[in-house]
């Protein structure tokens, strides 16, 4: 049996496809579903079916679109109340594409309605699972995302029917079924999540924490709810969106994609009230950049940090981007949700430098320039922007830490009477960081060229290395 994994690496994000005798079907399909159709043109097939493991919280699916443009029947898992035509799946109900079988298996505990489908080749043989968020390579979907669409679904409740789940309905198949997630590492939907994005069942019950089979559902709860942070703000906004509908990608890239003169843009970014967000990478960012604008990088997890800096998905936002880039950054940012994008400026900075309009720029330090400072005891404040798994696993002594996501949250602790040092990883995030400081009035800091990727490599003093046991 044949199932062709189609991996999006910037949301850790993997859909499926599977053909039989000229029908297809795809599971989890991302926003923009052009590919998916001519993945099914270059078999001559007729997609017949969207299988959706359940309302993701992580990125807008593109199954209404799908439907939309090819007819196919969207099917998700028992408790599902999606607030457009769909068909809801019973437990063990079991649906054809080709001479290949889908069957359902309610899998409750990432959320109620979530659902594994046990794939069945033309021969009867059981071949693999798409387990969406409920099982990872290494890991388990995370049992908190509900709550915060329906309070009454405690992270404890959740958790709970995800033990029954994976005892019950996961761990009795097959050791020789392939598991197929809905996501790898990087994602916010697991904590230890292996960069593998497939696996045997058997082994998976070998290696994975989740799947021990002496452990009891009151250590289960306890393991899996150690070391969740709390979720990306924008993750309850793509849950509604996926339960109640949105409007056509093909709409919001028509919106989206509109080219404005330097004096254009200036002008709707007054009217409108709009973020300006500049989509270039950090260094070309620190050397000029429209004021008050914010930088998130194209090259970078983007809709990601997107998710987590701008709250708010209806938020109106005008685009910077390389020339010939404005078409990727749009839908990327529909990817989760963000489909209120004005247009872009026409020509890209260049042509805001040529309008002769104001500019500002930010300051970037060497880690030579740190380490004389250092050795000159002249080595300023020091804010880590990196996530607090990554700051507990190896640090520079002194250093604060203010993760990036939690930064707004933080504010007054950063000084604006005395300068200070930024850093990330590698430079990414810091410059986000550093955009959005600048926007709020700062002035006095420099974030590090290469992050701490750069510093480890120098003799500045560093916090013993401890191995991580969360990723998020």
């Amino acid at each position: 049996m044949k199932v062709e994994q189609i991996y999006t690496g910037c949301l850790a994000h993997a859909a499926y496809y599977i053909e039989s005798k000229g029908e297809a079907a795809v599971f989890d399909p991302l926003r923009e579903v052009q590919p998916y159709i001519d993945r099914a043109q270059i078999d001559n097939a007729e997609i017949k079916y969207v299988f959706e493991t359940h309302f993701h919280a992580d990125f807008v699916s593109g199954h209404l679109d799908l439907r939309k443009k090819t007819g196919a029947e969207i099917v998700f898992g028992p408790n599902a109340k999606p607030g457009y035509e769909a068909t809801v799946a019973k437990d063990g109900q079991v649906f054809k594409v080709g001479d290949y079988k889908v069957k359902v298996i309610h899998t409750p505990g990432h959320t109620m309605e979530s659902t594994t489908y046990l794939l069945i080749d033309d021969k009867g043989k059981e071949h693999g699972i798409i387990t969406g968020d409920t099982l990872f390579i290494g890991d388990v979907g995370r049992p908190d995302l509900a709550q915060h669409v329906v309070s009454d679904l405690t992270e404890e409740k959740l958790a709970g029917h995800l033990y029954d789940s994976l005892r019950n309905k996961i761990m009795p198949l097959s050791d020789d079924l392939i598991v197929y997630p809905n996501h790898g590492a990087g994602s916010a939907c697991g904590k230890m999540m292996s960069k593998e994005t497939t696996d045997t069942l058997g082994h998976q019950k070998e290696v994975n924490y989740a799947l021990q089979p002496d452990m009891s559902k009151e250590e289960f709860i306890k393991e899996l709810l150690t070391g969740l942070t709390a979720p990306p703000g924008y993750f309850p906004q793509n849950v509604l969106m996926n339960i109640k509908g949105y409007e056509s990608l093909d709409t919001i890239m028509e919106r989206g994609t509109q080219p404005l003169s330097a004096e254009a843009f200036e002008a709707a970014a007054n009217e409108t009230g709009a973020l300006v967000l500049d989509t270039r990478n950090a260094e070309d960012f620190a050397k000029g950049f429209i004021p008050n604008s914010i930088n998130i990088g194209l090259e970078g997890s983007f809709a990601q940090w997107v998710g987590e800096m701008i709250p708010d998905v209806k938020q109106p936002i005008l685009l910077i981007t390389e020339p010939g880039k404005e078409e990727e950054a749009v839908t990327r940012l529909s990817r989760v949700g963000y489909d209120n994008t004005l247009g872009y400026l026409k020509g890209g900075i260049d042509s805001w430098k040529k309008s002769g309009k104001d500019m500002e720029q930010t300051r970037r330090s060497t880690v030579e320039q740190v380490v004389d400072q250092y050795e000159k005891h002249q080595l300023p404040m020091v804010i880590d922007v990196r996530k607090k798994s990554e700051f507990d696993s190896e640090h520079l002594i002194d250093a604060v830490n203010i993760p990036l996501n939690e930064i707004n949250q933080h504010l007054a602790e950063i000084p604006k009477d005395k300068p200070f040092l930024l850093h990330c990883a590698g430079g990414y995030r810091s410059m986000i960081a550093s955009s959005i400081l600048k926007q709020r009035g700062w002035d006095n800091f420099a974030d590090i060229r290469g992050g701490f990727d750069a510093l480890k490599e120098t003799e500045l003093p560093k916090s013993e290395y401890v191995c991580p046991t969360t990723l998020l």
